[in-house]
């Protein structure tokens, strides 16, 4: 009787190979921390933010819980709150605008390049106007390193400055890519990075951190981050959260801050690949000029009238995995579709929940398996 086995299942993140490439030093340093018993506030915690400001060359960086402690404790420290508004690209994982609703304050949601998916300045313009005409008071923009490429922070200040609003970028996605030469971590007033386990840089838990050059602003956040305390944890001076980063999660970011830019080089490489092998079939993602990515994903564009679904079910068949970022843009979900949205409507986003899906993509994923993904996207449409 013939059987028919389903092919090997391709890892669409493989954290158990950089597991095993960190090797001992990852049990080692969770001992240190078991051992000196300092869970909170340990001295890993101090290093770790040392060896993060040095990558990026911000001057003070201050860990936190998540990428969304991360986004609500700055949006905090600036004291945004109800009437103001803060303009979010709406083709992003919710928590950007979910931390602008935290606040009371209200998200105005914008649309984003059809290119490079991030958020469109013009249409960044659009939302401001928006907003002065509902009588809210423009406070804030935060613009997302989609899919580990830099917005445009260069067009995004400028709109900014003329605004008299400050920058906030969400780098959860996209820590360790670069714009113009610099590293993300040092661009607008802050920047928020998730840790995430299956993040570019990803711990065993959830974590973020806050990167900026502003000397009070990140007094103000270390503040926040343990319950808005001041001289003593007795003199609560301000609102806080319980944001800090655990000594643990700590410990096992800074052994894989050590092979991170060798990690990032080889997820460019699968990139590269990937753009040669499926260029003239999908539309694959572009790189700005200017920028780097880290590519936390890869994202094609499907050919207009593509079946999605059944796309992703002939994947599947063979052991090749998908994922949808996002099915729904943030102004078509439950829990958003009532707040703003920039004058002209977000046809971009709209057109890209309908048509983009993500392809595994990883610092692991050898020549043979990128060739197995490369032919089952080709087979699936050519079909």
């Amino acid at each position: 009787m013939n059987q028919h086995m389903r092919p090997e299942l391709v890892p669409f993140y493989d954290l158990a190979s950089q597991r095993r490439r960190l090797g001992t030093s990852i049990d080692e340093a969770m001992a240190r921390v078991t051992s000196h018993c300092l869970f909170i506030n340990g001295p890993e915690v101090a290093v770790l933010e040392k060896a993060l400001a040095d990558f990026c060359g911000a001057r003070h960086v201050v860990s936190c819980a998540s990428g969304t402690d991360a986004l609500l404790m700055v949006l905090m420290a600036g004291e945004v709150g109800p009437g103001d508004a803060v303009f979010c690209p709406s083709f992003t994982f919710c928590a950007t605008g979910e931390a602008v609703a935290l606040t009371g304050a209200t998200p105005v949601f914008v649309d984003v390049d059809d290119a490079t998916f991030n958020m469109d300045a013009a249409s960044l313009k659009r939302g401001i106007a928006t907003a002065k005409q509902r009588g809210l008071k423009p406070r804030a923009v935060i613009p997302v390193d989609l899919f580990g490429q830099s917005a445009d922070h260069d067009a995004i200040a400028a709109v900014a400055q003329a605004e008299g609003l400050f920058v906030l970028d969400d780098a959860a996605q996209g820590f360790g890519a670069s714009y113009k030469g610099r590293r993300i971590g040092s661009l607008g007033l802050a920047t928020a990075t998730s840790f995430f386990p299956t993040k570019p840089l990803g711990c065993f838990g959830d974590g973020g951190a806050i990167f900026t050059d502003d000397d009070r602003l990140a007094e103000t956040l270390r503040s926040i981050r343990v319950h808005g305390q001041g001289s003593d944890k007795y003199d609560n001076v301000r609102l806080g959260l319980t944001g800090r980063l655990d000594t643990l999660q700590a410990a096992v970011l800074i052994e894989k801050l050590k092979i991170f830019e060798d990690e990032i080089a080889a997820r460019n490489r699968v990139a590269e690949r990937y753009a040669r092998g499926l260029g003239n079939i999908v539309t694959v993602p572009r790189l700005a000029s200017g920028c780097t990515s880290i590519w936390a994903q890869y994202t094609i564009r499907l050919p207009k009238g593509t079946d999605r679904d059944g796309f992703a079910a002939a994947l599947k068949a063979q052991g090749v995995p998908t994922m949808v970022y996002y099915a729904k843009s943030m102004h078509q979900q439950t829990a958003y579709r009532n707040y703003p949205v920039a004058e002209g409507g977000l046809l971009v986003s709209e057109q890209l929940s309908d048509d983009v899906i993500s392809l595994p993509i990883h610092a692991y994923l050898d020549e043979a398996t990128q060739d197995r993904v490369i032919e089952a996207v080709r087979g699936a449409l050519q079909a």
